[in-house]
């Protein structure tokens, strides 16, 4: 799929062709955007702008904003990162994980911000939460047993579950902790787990027969951007498959799926607008602590339960902070 590139209006209301910075004869900051998902799904960028507009800026007067989609394909994500450096902005935004990795390996001197990090530390991409060091800060897209509550909740909506199954994006480096959570927590309680791996969106057809060939009775999808512009596809396949799905983040059950426990991923990019605020403003991402999530919420579909069969317990529903109705 051809790539997509323009800037971006801020607020979100207009794409406008790209431009390149040295046509400027202005010094506004240029803020890069780097993200493995859709152009045309992106609330994670639209979050971003939102939370840059709250502080002030204004495209076109303050500051402009220019975006990189790998359109699903994270494997792209390194060729992009080396296009931004070329566009030489003054801040780096990265979706996910993956996207900072690809945008460190292409520049050890621009500041990079992303927007959700998973097992930063061990990745290389900082030296410590509360002090980074480098050139990569940013927010943490989990809280410690995040992923195995996600299997707990799954077995708690099919109660009795022996084996769940695993969709996850094996070419996202960033859903390697998730996946390793999950597998601890179904040793733990005696659940056998079928993985189903995918790396682009062809492959969910696939993934979805090896699930339902092998008799799974809910699955677990590993919060991930290919799975996140694919949600509706997930969903979709979910219901024909008569399968209860438990995500990461609430647009999971709001596309479809039955359920999520996650942390407010659209509240990470507003956030996110602060760090960009603060180095624009002569901080070093190296000495910006990362920041962790303070809210979780669990998002109940009870339309989807209901046409799957599947009677969730009252005291799930009780502690959901949304049923869909």
């Amino acid at each position: 799929m051809k790539r997509r590139e323009f800037i971006v209006a801020l607020g979100g209301a207009a794409a406008l062709p790209l431009g390149v910075r040295a046509q400027s004869a202005t010094s506004r900051p240029l803020v890069g955007y780097l993200d493995g998902g859709s152009a045309s799904d992106a609330p994670y960028l639209a979050a971003l702008l939102s939370g840059l507009s709250e502080l002030g800026y204004v495209q076109g007067q303050s500051i402009d904003v220019t975006a990189l989609f790998g359109e699903g394909a994270q494997a792209r994500l390194p060729e992009l990162a080396k296009e931004m450096v070329r566009r030489s902005p003054d801040i780096i935004v990265a979706q996910n994980t993956t996207a900072a990795l690809a945008a460190k390996s292409a520049t050890q001197t621009i500041p990079i911000v992303a927007g959700v990090l998973t097992d930063p530390v061990n990745f290389g991409l900082v030296q410590s939460h509360a002090r980074p060091g480098g050139n990569v800060t940013g927010l943490l897209s989990s809280v410690d047993g995040l992923s195995g509550k996600q299997l707990e909740l799954a077995s708690e909506i099919v109660s009795g579950a022996t084996k769940i199954g695993v969709l996850f994006n094996a070419d996202n480096r960033g859903n390697d902790p998730q996946r390793k959570e999950i597998e601890m927590a179904a040793a733990a309680r005696g659940i056998k787990l079928q993985l189903a791996e995918i790396r682009r969106a062809a492959d969910l057809q696939t993934a979805f027969q090896v699930l339902t060939t092998n008799k799974v009775q809910v699955v677990v999808v590993v919060r991930d951007t290919l799975a996140f512009s694919e949600r509706q596809h997930v969903a979709l396949l979910a219901a024909a498959s008569r399968l209860p799905t438990v995500f990461g983040w609430r647009q999971g059950p709001e596309a479809g799926g039955l359920a999520s426990y996650g942390i407010r991923t659209l509240d990470n990019y507003r956030r996110a607008a602060v760090f960009v605020d603060k180095i624009l403003k002569g901080e070093k991402a190296g000495d910006l602590p990362l920041e962790f999530a303070t809210k979780l919420e669990l998002v109940i579909n009870l339309k989807t339960a209901k046409a799957l069969g599947v009677s969730v317990p009252p005291t799930l529903l009780a502690r959901a902070d949304e049923v869909i109705e």
